[in-house]
């Protein structure tokens, strides 16, 4: 016994062959061949749905070819471009900032601590510069 899954649109009882995911953070409607799994906040949509398909102002709607010739999804495509919708929706990684010497703690009061850094090596410290007077004077 086949299941056929059906258009997400209400009242549609068409096959669907298009799956629609939104990425929010980059305003786009991305269209593509059938998902191998129902996914949760994707969309299946039949051929007369996908076509008719708007996205609201200021978004836009990236349609990616349906293969039509293994009459399902294509190999891996639909899920890298599952990764790809991911890995937008996840937040920028931050750096910490580079140490700058080691510290140690002399108090603590709370949460509160104090720090005091250890002196700079010899081969950290700055060279002093020197003022050497010229011989014409």
């Amino acid at each position: 016994m086949s299941v056929v899954r059906r258009c997400s649109r209400t009242a549609c009882r068409q096959p669907a062959v298009f799956t629609l995911t939104y990425v929010y953070a980059d305003s786009t409607a991305v269209l593509g061949p059938l998902a191998a799994y129902v996914e949760p906040h994707c969309y299946d949509l039949c051929a007369m749905h996908a076509d008719r398909l708007t996205a609201p102002r200021g978004w836009e709607v990236v349609r990616l070819p349906a293969d039509n010739t293994s009459g399902g999804p294509g190999s891996d495509d639909l899920e890298a471009l599952a990764n790809a919708v991911r890995e937008a929706g996840r937040p920028p990684a931050i750096r910490p900032p580079a140490p700058t010497g080691q510290g140690v703690e002399t108090n603590r009061r709370g949460h509160l601590r104090v720090v005091k850094s250890d002196p700079p090596r010899p081969e950290e410290r700055p060279r002093p510069s020197v003022h050497r007077p010229s011989r014409d004077a």
